[in-house]
C-alpha cells in the first residue's frame, strides 16, 4: 500500500507521512526541499522514498504523475501550500501567483490525474489539506482564503459526484484552524488563538478520510466558527474576519 504526500518536508504534510507509516502505508515524500525530505526518509526508513518536485510548476505535477504510474498509488495527500498576509493592494503579485499555482493549480492537476486512476480501479483515497479559512472571505489574507475556498469547493463537488456514482473512491478535505507549523512564519503573521499541534491535525485528517468524511475540522472552537457563519450576514462575518486577521499581523 503506497501513499503520495506533497508538502512532506514540514508541518502537517510531514506528520501525515509519519502517521500513514504508523498505519502500515509506504509513503512517497514530495517537496522542493530535498534535504528536509532526506531527514524524514532517514526517520521512516524503508517505508519512505523521496521525490523532489516543485508542485507550483504544472508540468512537474504532470511528470510526477507519469513517473509514479508504476507505483500503484492508493492514497494522494495534497498538502503543499503557503499563505501571505497583508492588504491586497500591497502584497506581492508574484508571490500571490506562486500561491495560486501551489494552493490551487497543483491540487487541481494532481487530484484530477490520480482521481482518474482511482476511479478506473474503483479504489483509492484523496485528502486535500485546506483550512477552516476555506469557508470564509479573509481580508488581509485575501488570496490565501480564496485559494482554500477553491480547495473546499472542489473537494465537495467531487465528493458528491463519487457518491452519486456509487464509487469506492473517497475524497476528503482537512480544514484546521491555527496549527503549530512554519505556516505563520512564511505568511508573516502570529497566532491569534491557541494552535493545535500538526500531529493532531494529521491524525484527525487521516481518520476523516478513511471514515468517508467530507470535511474534517479539528477542535470544537473551529467547528463552532463554521456553524456560526450560517447565523450572520456575509458582510458581518467578513468584518469579524478582518478584526481577527488584524490581530495576527
Amino acid at each position: 500500500m503506497k501513499a503520495l504526500v506533497t508538502g512532506a518536508s514540514s508541518g502537517i504534510g510531514r506528520d501525515i507521512a509519519r502517521e500513514l507509516v504508523v498505519r502500515g502505508w509506504d509513503v512517497i515524500l514530495v517537496a522542493r526541499r530535498t534535504d528536509r525530505l532526506m531527514e524524514l526518509k532517514k526517520e521512516l526508513g524503508k517505508h519512505a522514498m523521496c521525490v523532489r518536485c516543485d508542485v507550483s510548476n504544472i508540468e512537474e505535477c504532470k511528470k510526477l504523475h507519469e513517473v509514479l504510474q508504476s507505483h500503484n498509488i492508493e492514497v494522494l495527500v495534497n498538502c503543499a501550500g503557503f499563505g501571505l498576509c497583508g492588504k491586497f493592494t500591497e502584497t506581492s503579485l508574484d508571490k500571490e501567483m506562486e500561491m495560486i499555482d501551489t494552493n490551487i493549480r497543483a491540487v487541481h492537476v494532481l487530484t484530477k490525474l490520480f482521481l482518474q486512476d482511482f476511479t478506473a480501479k474503483n479504489k483509492g483515497y484523496i485528502l486535500n489539506v485546506a483550512s477552516v479559512a476555506g469557508f470564509f472571505s479573509g481580508p488581509l489574507m485575501a488570496t490565501y482564503y480564496a485559494t482554500k475556498n477553491y480547495v473546499v469547493s472542489l473537494t465537495g463537488a467531487i465528493y458528491e459526484e463519487l457518491k452519486r456514482k456509487g464509487s469506492n473512491v473517497k475524497i476528503s478535505a482537512l480544514c484546521p484552524g491555527p496549527v503549530d507549523t512554519e505556516f505563520n512564519k512564511v505568511a508573516n503573521v502570529s497566532f491569534a488563538s491557541q494552535p493545535i499541534d500538526s500531529r493532531t491535525a494529521a491524525q484527525q485528517g487521516i481518520d476523516g478520510l478513511m471514515n468517508g468524511k467530507l470535511y474534517t475540522i479539528p477542535t470544537i472552537k473551529m467547528k463552532c466558527l463554521k456553524f456560526a457563519k450560517r447565523l450572520a450576514p456575509d458582510k458581518v462575518v467578513t468584518h469579524i474576519c478582518y478584526s481577527f486577521q488584524k490581530k495576527k499581523r
